[in-house]
């Protein structure tokens, strides 16, 4: 197994369970390790043959970007569900945070795997 990953992609989105929250766009931050096998695109040196990070980050960033989700984890469920599905990923690693979200903290969040490691 392969990984491609992405790190400190930062989303502004709404975010939050408290009215002001719901007022504001906040910056979250995503970091993803997805499985995949590298070996076709080494061989053919072409972007069709790889899994594309880049169409991976545009996609989230629209859907991040439009979201409106009170729960961290209701957005990182979703982010997982879409990568898995619309990149043919069969795992990934997703870490979600929020930065400031806690006085005191650089950021706040969860990590989440989802899928099966091959």
């Amino acid at each position: 197994m392969d990984i491609v990953y992405i790190r400190d992609l930062r989303i502004d989105t709404v975010i939050g369970i408290y009215d002001w929250e719901r007022e504001v766009r906040q910056t979250v931050s995503l970091d993803l390790e997805m499985a995949t096998d590298i070996r076709a695109a080494a061989a053919s040196d072409h972007i069709d043959d790889t899994l594309n990070y880049k169409a991976v980050a545009k996609r989230l960033i629209a859907f991040v970007g439009d979201s409106q989700f009170q729960l961290v984890e209701t957005l990182a469920e979703r982010c997982a569900e879409i990568v898995l599905a619309e990149f043919e990923v069969p795992w990934l690693r997703l870490r979600l945070s929020k930065p400031g979200a806690v006085r005191g903290s650089r950021d706040v969040g969860l990590i989440i795997e989802r899928g099966v490691k091959t």
